[in-house]
């Protein structure tokens, strides 16, 4: 058998909730064009319930034998995933594991939309939102921001990463909403129109786990597969309420 070349479980959970899901959440109810939050996107924290999901969650981590739990946590370097990380890593009781900030997992780059919400795009950018119908979420990109490709091809990399560092290991990725999507987009060769599709039926909860685990039946020589999606349970029962806001406004789903 050809040597395994993937992590053994690979787990992907989005950062709990955020202020700027709370400042976005107000502004959209008050159809206001901007969000009312002061700092840089990379800089919002999480919000009070945020800290309880990362603990709920870290909690459930911390239950599993020693030998099944993350030996690596990669994380984004945006405040709110890497205090995700952290409080997880804590709660769980992870001594051993190494936690690596890694800025490929960081959030999509949002350029002249950043801290706009449905409203106040449509209101200074109609040409923008023109385009982005037309052209579709997948291949749109802001001025000074990303489409999903760009996200994609960062994420490439660090399936290089992956299989050259951490094959053999329990690999846990703490990030956010489209770096789940995207993975997954790569790890189950998913196309334009079904990852579309899935990002339609349903924001990722904050704190959700998107699991895999390696297959040596599957293949040539065995790959991920997957376990399950956008898992909540071990916030259900660390009694921590469920949240699916989006990270940051975008037009209208398609």
């Amino acid at each position: 058998m050809a040597e395994q070349k993937w992590p053994q479980r690979l787990w992907l959970v989005r950062h709990g909730q955020s202020a700027g899901n709370v400042a976005r959440d107000a502004a959209e109810a008050a159809r206001l064009p901007t969000i009312d939050i002061a700092e840089r996107d990379m800089d919002v924290p999480l919000s009070t319930l945020g800290e309880r999901q990362a603990k709920a969650l870290g909690q459930w981590f911390g239950a599993m034998p020693r030998q099944a739990q993350p030996d690596v946590v990669l994380c984004s370097p945006y405040l709110r995933a890497l205090q995700s990380a952290r409080l997880l890593v804590d709660a769980a009781g992870l001594t051993q594991a190494t936690l690596v900030q890694d800025e490929r997992l960081r959030e999509k780059e949002f350029g002249i939309t950043d801290r706009l919400t449905r409203t106040g795009i449509a209101a200074r950018y109609p040409e923008l939102a023109e385009q982005r119908a037309h052209v579709g979420k997948f291949y749109f990109r802001p001025p000074g921001g990303e489409s999903w490709c760009d996200v994609i091809l960062r994420l490439r990399n660090v399936i290089d990463t992956l299989t050259r560092e951490y094959r053999g290991e329990n690999v846990l990725v703490v990030g956010h909403q489209v770096i789940v999507n995207c993975f997954r987009y790569l790890l189950e060769r998913l196309d334009e129109q079904r990852i579309l599709e899935i990002d339609r039926m349903a924001d990722v909860p904050n704190c959700s786990v998107t699991s895999y685990r390696f297959d040596p039946a599957q293949g040539r020589s065995g790959k991920l597969v997957l376990e399950q999606v956008n898992f909540v349970v071990p916030l259900a029962e660390g009694h921590a309420p469920i949240t699916t806001e989006p990270d940051a406004p975008v037009a209208p789903k398609p």
